[in-house]
């Protein structure tokens, strides 16, 4: 069911241009019929899937790999529409995709491989990796491909089966999804798309069916859903939010330093959750830094993320989520900190708000302790590595954290002392599907991609065979 051009705050799955503000598409939520039904498909596939050698399961994501590469162009479409990621950004998503199934694929076997055990007792020992059922996925709005890539393909390879509950407001692209695993030979059952409610995922947790559920949102989300999980027996992957620390100790060029600050804190308009939120900055470079910062945001104009224009900034995924950043901003500036660009909010009913630079923030604030989502810019200044240390590690979250130095070592040291999930020197951050992903703190707990993405919901199964 469709409708256009009309402006709406009904809750449930739909296609709202964020650049616009305009309702494009809606689609009817799951009755409690088909989620029984959906359940039961699951549980019906499982042991067929699993019965498959995991060659012919790894084939099967290999297919699938190649078709978010040949469908590029349409899945990028689809994504800059329903929550405004500049075009390009959209398609390198899908792409990315693409490097994850294969991954997977390729090095899925090996990492499922039965690992020996050295025995004290005589006879022969093995760690088997086996499914162990039905999961529950429920995943984000800001990468809308590659966080169910990430869950989905160490998975399909392993044999479990997947339901599949995408954000209400990413209904074409998790549909999309769907026609990607039918067309690559998934079976029935295997990989379903459920529009479920909030109450229908309570339920799906508590079905003995569902073996597991893997959560990637917001601190709030994670609560309610470990909460359900715990409460029912289930393992659970929890990937939350984050307020990264960028710590940045020296530079030779620290116009360049900036810039590659900024332009990492742009990406995805600044809607992820291991952006460096935190910029710390050390205090002889620190006046120069932040101007260049003030500079490059003064310089950017609202643009359509579709045209992709250079310069420009597109919305954010919502307009709620303007007004609940906007908001944010607005306080920790009455509180006394400094906003030196941006903040400002257009009038609606589009989603953008004007990138921003922020400094003077102390204890207290609402920028000092909650993750600002979206495009500013927060910067401290340090007199020494141990103040950027404390300063680093003086937060609720913990997932992600980097350091830069033209002396590596000096870098790494701090580094090495990080409390996240994730911590790089030189870089803003891993990137690859080899490199896992996951925190801790209030962060969440578990890991995605990597040889740690296969090991989750596995059944890690003694097998000892007596002399």
């Amino acid at each position: 069911m469709s409708s256009t051009a009309t402006a709406s705050t009904e809750p449930g799955y739909r296609v709202v241009n964020p650049a616009t503000g305009e309702v494009v598409e809606t689609f009817p939520t799951a009755s409690d019929a088909e989620v029984q039904e959906a359940l039961a498909a699951s549980a019906d596939a499982f042991d067929a899937w699993r019965g498959r050698p995991l060659a012919e399961r790894a084939a099967i994501v290999s297919r699938i790999a190649e078709l978010f590469t040949e469908r590029a162009d349409e899945l990028a479409a689809i994504i800059t529409e329903e929550m405004g990621k500049p075009l390009s950004q959209s398609k390198g998503e899908a792409e990315f995709c693409t490097d994850i199934f294969n991954y997977f694929a390729t090095e899925g076997p090996g990492l499922a491989a039965d690992q020996p055990i050295k025995t004290f007792s005589g006879g022969q020992a093995v760690v088997q990796k086996l499914p162990v059922g039905p999961l529950l996925g429920i995943m984000p709005w800001n990468y809308p491909y590659y966080q169910v890539a990430r869950f989905a393909a160490p998975n399909l390879v392993l044999g479990n089966t997947i339901i599949l509950k995408h954000a209400e407001s990413c209904p074409r692209s998790a549909l999309a999804i769907q026609q990607i695993m039918d067309d690559a030979g998934v079976p029935a059952g295997v990989y379903q798309n459920v529009f479920a409610s909030h109450a229908q995922i309570a339920d799906i947790i508590a079905d003995e069916r569902i073996q597991g559920v893997s959560l990637t949102g917001s601190e709030r989300a994670g609560a309610i859903i470990g909460e359900l999980a715990g409460k029912n027996l289930k393992k659970a992957v929890l990937e939350l939010g984050g307020s990264d620390p960028y710590v940045v100790l020296d530079a030779d060029d620290v116009k360049a330093a900036a810039a590659a600050a900024w332009e990492t804190r742009m990406e995805n308009t600044g809607q992820a959750c291991n952006s460096n939120k935190r910029m710390i900055v050390m205090e002889d470079i620190y006046d120069e830094f932040v101007s260049e910062l003030t500079s490059l945001a003064s310089a950017m104009k609202p643009g359509d993320p579709a045209a992709d224009e250079d310069g420009a900034y597109g919305p954010l995924s919502s307009r709620a989520a303007a007004e609940g950043l906007a908001r944010q901003v607005r306080d920790t500036v009455e509180q006394g900190a400094t906003l030196h660009v941006g903040g400002t909010i257009s009038d609606g009913p589009d989603a953008y708000l004007a990138p921003a630079v922020i400094t003077g923030v102390t204890e207290g604030m609402r920028a000092y302790s909650e993750e600002l989502f979206g495009p500013v810019a927060v910067v401290y200044k340090v007199a020494s590595d141990e103040e950027a240390l404390r300063l680093a590690n003086d937060t609720q979250y913990g997932l992600g954290g980097a350091v830069f130095s033209t002396d590596p070592d000096r870098a790494r040291k701090l580094a090495e002392r990080l409390d996240v999930g994730m911590s790089n020197v030189n870089a803003a951050a891993a990137e690859g599907a080899e490199m896992p992903f996951g925190g801790v703190k209030r962060s969440g707990f578990g890991r995605e991609l990597g040889p740690l993405g296969m090991d989750e919901f596995v059944n890690k199964r003694l097998l000892y065979i007596a002399e």
